[in-house]
């Protein structure tokens, strides 16, 4: 005002100048007011919480500085960047009972003392808990190799054994750095803490903050829930590199700990059916690593170093496929490959999920009951892989899905077993609709043969894995033949695999290429078959390819996806010594063969001589069929180890 008497500004001057004085006064008024401020507030404990958690990335780096020298900073940023989201998820849990709170302050009349004094002891509780956790994972990962989780609980009860391998200095560094950081950290919340005001406002007046503040809530969730897609918040999420180290930086400790803690069962003990005498004598019988495992097996293939494509079909259950529409096969495709192809006739899955299914095809390991150990990652980390065999040979592995490989931990998985690049929907960004899990066949199958054919081109072998997804409930294509969506649906992928494969005949790639179709899992098709039914778990695999030096073969031995990997590398001349449970479908050894899956709480069992489906809820043997056998205590076996080896890990 007082420039505009100086300078003899008109009226309009004058009149704009008070405008905006007014605005501005009208907002600090707005701001001052105690509702607006305890928005302020959440939003200030939601970003001051994802600072604290950003902050211990680079504190990582630093304390591990020789191998992060390794990485360029590039790496370095994408540890921050990706590690953004579980940082986040942490500060939703953090800011879900500052909401809560907020929304009782409205309704609720205690005085503001009250309230800081609650919010104090729940920030500081906050502050001692991440510190603790952030100091302990800081030295302990140079001792394991993996970041903090629930299994530092078990050494708990015995504190002396767990300072056993740490030093005095040890130890006191990591005290000193806790204090520091929960110190800090408990100032910047009582900082912001200030922003809390309580003031008495009409019934009215609580409406609006009240629901701006369940807004906020609404926000906080997506954040606990890490977002809006099929993947909910898990360690998957911050994997981008095939450098193990750069994705345990990227990961969140105190999001480690806590999502794990509840995973501490003793799984040794899961199902005690034998004593450990007898279980591991019964098992010996079975393991398919047994000495002479490959004597007598057929050659196959023309190649010992074929390029090797893994194509795993959703839900292609051998029901489906056998299927006919008013005399038209369902899978005209499937039908044609098996002609031209080796013909697995009596072949089944390990279990009715996508997440166990692959497990079982990429690393050996049989499916599991109530549990996916891909949801483990330091368990899964440590199993055998198809990948990491290659990988010792010279093989480059690429897997492809057009879906979310955060779902159900999957890309921490395929990074921790060996796989060094993989493409999914966040890489892909196409002009083209996507379904509820992911871009459909027809587009991915496109992308997937570019991808072999420049493989092809390069000097190196390789190893492709595609996961295919349109499929999959809710059964949506752009696609109508059937009228029935489930057939529909397997129709359309069944049409996309048949071009890819048509592609690849065509092309240079496919002399020395060998293509292996087989399905994650069954589908219960036709509608009213059992869940826990054998007919439930048969699917379909088939070797198509260049590579193979003979062509429209059938075998009838009984196996599943779990031999896979024993098969192909024996094949190929190569050692499957890790492979415990994977057995060599065309070798000597071990004299059983068998079919064997998992359903929730069950097992079953197939071979020539008949079938035996054990429920162990009610103790019983849901079916048995052909000769008496001991069909029901190699299903036991392998139950019982399975459990007892994932304790172990």
């Amino acid at each position: 005002r007082d420039l505009v008497r100086s300078r003899g500004l008109g009226d309009v001057y004058k009149r704009q100048i008070s405008c905006r004085v007014s605005a501005m006064r009208a907002i600090w008024l707005m701001v001052r007011r105690s509702d607006v401020r305890r928005l302020l507030f959440l939003g200030a404990v939601f970003c001051t919480t994802v600072g604290w958690m950003l902050l211990q990335k680079p504190a990582f780096l630093l304390f591990y500085h020789a191998r992060a020298a390794e990485a360029s900073f590039g790496e370095w940023l994408g540890v921050l960047w990706h590690g953004l989201s579980l940082d986040c998820t942490v500060a939703g849990y953090v800011t879900a009972f500052p909401v809560l709170v907020a929304l009782a302050s409205f309704w609720i009349p205690l005085s503001q003392r009250v309230w800081r004094i609650v919010l104090t002891v729940y920030f500081s509780l906050i502050a001692l808990v991440t510190a603790a956790i952030f100091a302990v994972d800081l030295n302990l990962y140079g001792y394991w190799g993996f970041r903090l989780d629930g299994s530092v609980l078990i050494y708990l009860s015995d504190p002396g054994e767990a300072l056993a391998s740490a030093s005095w200095g040890e130890v006191l560094r990591q005290i000193l750095i806790m204090l520091v950081y929960a110190g800090a950290m408990i100032w910047s919340y009582r900082w912001i803490l200030r922003l809390f005001r309580v003031e008495p406002v009409p019934l009215r007046g609580r409406i609006v903050p009240t629901v701006a503040t369940l807004l906020i809530g609404g926000l906080t969730f997506l954040a606990i829930r890490g977002g809006v897609t099929v993947a909910t918040a898990n360690v998957s999420k911050v994997y981008f590199s095939s450098n193990m180290f750069l994705n345990h930086a990227a990961t969140n400790p105190v999001f480690s700990f806590l999502s794990s803690v509840g995973d501490n069962e003793n799984y040794a003990e899961a199902y005690p059916f034998f004593e450990e005498e007898r279980r591991k004598t019964l098992f010996e019988e079975l393991r398919g690593n047994r000495p002479g495992a490959d004597a007598g097996t057929p050659r196959l293939l023309r190649s010992d170093r074929p390029n090797v494509v893994l194509i795993l079909l959703e839900s292609f259950g051998r029901t489906i496929m056998d299927e006919t529409v008013n005399g038209e096969p369902v899978m005209p495709n499937m039908q044609r490959f098996k002609r031209e192809g080796v013909w697995f006739e009596n072949f089944f899955a390990n279990s009715f999920r996508t997440d166990r299914g692959q497990v079982a095809v990429l690393c050996g390991f049989p499916a599991q009951t109530t549990m996916s150990i891909m949801k483990l990652p330091r368990k899964s980390a440590t199993l055998p892989s198809l990948a990491r065999s290659l990988g010792r040979e010279g093989y480059r592995s690429v897997f492809m899905y057009g879906g979310d490989l955060n779902f159900t931990n999957q890309a921490s998985f395929m990074y921790s077993t060996g796989w060094e690049e993989l493409i999914w929907q966040k890489d892909m960004q196409l002009d083209a609709p996507t379904s509820k899990w992911g871009y459909a066949d027809d587009v991915v199958v496109d992308l997937f043969g570019d991808e072999v054919e420049a493989l092809g081109r390069a000097e190196q072998p390789f190893l492709a894995g595609l996961l295919t997804l349109s499929s999959h409930e809710p059964f949506e294509v752009p696609f109508a033949k059937f009228d029935d969506k489930l057939l529909n649906a397997m129709a359309f992928s069944d049409a996309q695999i048949g071009r890819l494969i048509d592609r690849l005949r065509e092309s240079p790639v496919w002399d020395n290429l060998l293509v292996v179709l087989v399905a994650d899992h069954g589908y219960p098709y036709p509608y009213d078959l059992a869940y826990n039914a054998p007919l439930r778990h048969r699917i379909p695999m088939i070797w198509l390819g260049g590579a193979l030096a003979t062509a429209s073969r059938t075998v009838d031995t009984y196996a599943s996806q779990i031999d896979i990997c024993a098969t192909l590398l024996a094949q190929m001349g190569l050692p499957h010594d890790e492979f415990d449970y994977s057995k060599n479908i065309f070798g000597a050894t071990p004299p059983h063969k068998f079919g064997y899956y998992c359903f929730s709480d069950g097992f079953g069992v197939i071979d020539a001589d008949g079938e035996t489906v054990y429920d162990n809820t009610g103790e019983t043997v849901l079916s048995q069929t052909g000769p008496q056998s001991e069909r029901l205590e190699w299903g036991k076996a392998m139950l019982q180890t399975t459990y007892e080896d994932i304790g172990r890990r």
